[in-house]
């Protein structure tokens, strides 16, 4: 009995030591590329590769910043608060204005890319996810 309980409270140590999965994170990768100090005082641009894979939608979020989003591979459906969603495909794009709350599908069977490009106010936090 005693072995037993030993062997319960190792795995039980081991479970909670072990960072909980979250769907999000396995299935979309960003990948910073470009962050650099503009001509605007306390502003900078931030670029980053967003990929997702297939059925993904991303967490409802804004940013400190304007958002130009242009789909490098794939499909995605954007929704932006208040409109109506549009669907993309590559070589499409669209602007996000600044703290519009907003999300983006993968609505294609494969991968999705996008080269999201940020006009934000520096120090401020680049995602903020919606209440």
């Amino acid at each position: 009995m005693k072995t037993l309980q030993n062997t319960i409270c190792a795995l039980v140590v081991i479970a909670t030591a072990l960072p909980a999965p979250t769907a999000h994170s396995e299935q979309l990768q960003r990948t910073h590329l470009l962050k650099n100090d503009i001509g605007a005082a306390g502003y900078e641009v931030v670029q980053v590769r967003v990929d997702f894979t297939p059925g993904l939608l991303a967490m409802k979020h804004s940013h400190p910043g304007e958002e130009v989003a242009y789909v490098l591979e794939g499909s995605l459906q954007y929704e932006l608060e208040g409109r109506k969603p549009v669907n993309l495909s590559v070589g499409q794009s669209l602007f996000i204005p600044a703290g519009v709350v907003h999300s983006a599908r993968n609505i294609g069977a494969g991968r999705a890319s996008e080269l999201a490009t940020y006009v934000v106010r520096k120090g401020k936090p680049l995602v903020v996810p919606a209440k």
